[in-house]
Order: C-alpha cells, then sequence, then structure tokens
C-alpha cells in the first residue's frame, strides 16, 4: 500500500474559488467583505504573514485592513484598538497577529474580539457555541483539518479517529468537529501513556502536537487517513553536509507514506488550507452581519 497524498494547495484553490463566488455575489447585493488584522509591534515574522494575507484576501476580492499599533502601547490601548474594530460596522472580521510583545496578554486581546467578527474561531463564545454543536465560526486549523479528510471522500460516522494534540485551537476543536460528524472520538497528548497503543486503533489521526516527527510508522494502522497539522522549523543536513533549516510536521512522512490509505504533506497540506479557511470565515461573518 502506498498513500495518496492530499494536495492542500488544491483543496485551497478550491475554497477560494468558491469564496470569490460569494463575495462577487455578497458585491451585487451590498459590498464585499473586510477583514482587519491587527499588528502590535514590527516582529517580522508576523509582518511577513500580514503582507501575504493581504495578497490572498485581495486575490479573492475581499477588502483588507491593516491595524498597526506601536510595540510599546499598554494592555488598554490594545483592548481599545480592538474594541474600535468591533464597534465598525465596516468590519466584518478580526485577527490579531501574534506573537504580541510583551507583556500584553494575547490570550485576553483575543477574547475580546466580537464573538461575530471572531474570523479565526478563538474566542470563548465560539468555542462554546462549537461544544454545543451550533453554527460557530471554527477555528480555522481545526476546520481546514477537516477539509483535508472530507477531500477523502470518507465518511466519518462511525469511524474511530485519534486527535493527538489539546491545543484550544486545533486540537479539541477538532475534536468536536469529528464527533459533529459522528465519529468516535479518542482525544491524546504528549503525555498520554503508550500513545502507539490509541493512534494503532485510529482510522483516522489526526496530529496536532507541536512535537516534529513524534509519529512514525509505528503510530499507525495499515489503511488509516492520517492529518498532520504541525508546522515547524528544524534544522538538516544536506547532501554535501551543508546545514540549513526544513519544514516538518509532527508525522514522520517517509514512514507513513508505506502504511497509510491517505496522508497530509507538510508543507503543502494544511497550511495553505488554513489561510482559505480564514478567508471563508470573514465572508460568513459578512453575510451574518448584513443578513444574508
Amino acid at each position: 500500500m502506498t498513500a495518496s497524498i492530499i494536495d492542500g494547495n488544491a483543496i485551497a484553490a478550491g475554497i477560494k474559488s468558491r469564496v470569490a463566488d460569494e463575495i462577487a455575489a455578497l458585491g451585487k447585493r451590498a459590498r464585499p467583505p473586510c477583514l482587519a488584522a491587527v499588528l502590535i509591534g514590527d516582529n517580522p515574522a508576523a509582518a511577513s504573514y500580514a503582507r501575504s494575507q493581504a495578497k490572498e484576501a485581495e486575490g479573492v476580492g475581499m477588502q483588507y485592513r491593516l491595524v498597526r499599533l506601536p510595540a510599546d502601547i499598554s494592555m488598554a490601548g490594545a483592548c481599545e484598538g480592538i474594541a474600535r474594530l468591533n464597534t465598525d460596522a465596516s468590519v466584518d472580521g478580526i485577527m490579531l497577529h501574534l506573537p504580541v510583545p510583551v507583556p500584553l496578554d494575547a490570550f485576553e486581546l483575543q477574547q475580546g474580539i466580537a464573538a461575530g467578527k471572531d474570523v479565526e474561531g478563538v474566542g470563548a463564545a465560539n468555542l462554546g457555541l462549537l461544544l454545543m454543536g451550533r453554527d460557530a465560526l471554527v477555528p480555522c486549523t481545526a476546520a481546514a483539518a477537516m477539509a483535508c479528510l472530507q477531500s477523502t471522500g470518507i465518511d466519518l460516522a462511525g469511524r474511530e479517529a485519534v486527535v493527538v494534540g489539546r491545543s484550544i485551537i486545533v486540537g479539541k476543536p477538532l475534536a468536536f468537529v469529528l464527533v459533529a460528524a459522528h465519529a468516535t472520538v479518542t482525544l491524546c497528548h504528549t503525555r498520554t501513556r503508550d500513545l502507539a497503543a490509541h493512534t494503532r486503533r485510529a482510522e483516522v489521526l489526526c496530529v496536532a502536537a507541536g512535537v516534529p516527527g513524534l509519529i512514525g510508522g509505528e503510530h499507525v494502522s495499515p489503511g488509516a487517513i492520517v492529518i498532520d497539522v504541525g508546522t515547524q522549523r528544524v534544522s538538516a543536513t544536506d547532501s554535501e553536509g551543508r546545514r540549513k533549516t526544513k519544514m516538518v510536521g509532527d508525522v514522520r512522512f517517509e514512514e507513513v507514506v508505506p502504511i497509510a490509505r491517505a496522508v497530509t504533506p507538510v508543507p503543502g497540506g494544511v497550511g495553505p488550507v488554513t489561510v482559505a479557511t480564514l478567508l471563508a470565515n470573514a465572508t460568513k461573518a459578512c453575510r451574518k452581519s448584513l443578513g444574508f
């Protein structure tokens, strides 16, 4: 058996195409969505991501507003900046670029984003709605992992699914999404005893622990679908002995490919779908705010 490779770029392109069609329709009836991104300070990685995000938004016809706040802003000042966006009727979605400068509290700032504009889906209101099986803005990476799963055509009802990782932005919400699809879900983490005993039961294995190479061939059941959410840069040596960095996931890809039915690569798997899902969430928020 050799696993099929789940093409995240192709899935993302499909989502963005549908989003672009929705935005075109919204533009004819009212206006296109507006996504506001808050960038505090001058973190180079966050600034680079903001530029990429602006290009992605422009590509689907979405308005993108980058709100820059100084690195030395107080917590009260940062909260006030978000509050202004909450009350701005022209803004449909708000996201906070991370990391934020010390001593600002990113959690508190994210919780200050209005539920209807919380397009990253990390606020308590949206997570609570998700837990209760209600309509919510689902955390983007969890929704992206689910989109990758759905692309395989699998019917999740009754399937044994294992999620490795318990973060608020991926592991826990992904478990809720899988339960909503009628899967039988086990939630594991890095302190789970005999992790392989749990993961080998999985027909669907989703890994979001943030530990490079945590999952290898010994963890995977033949024919399982493996979704690797991990994204880390690690140091490696090329064939000529030169040191460089490369992007890897939580799954040892080469070991899993001969065993699994399907697997996401890193890069090119869940990552691009996450970006597309953010745009989809912002468009959904716009529809709701306009009453469509």
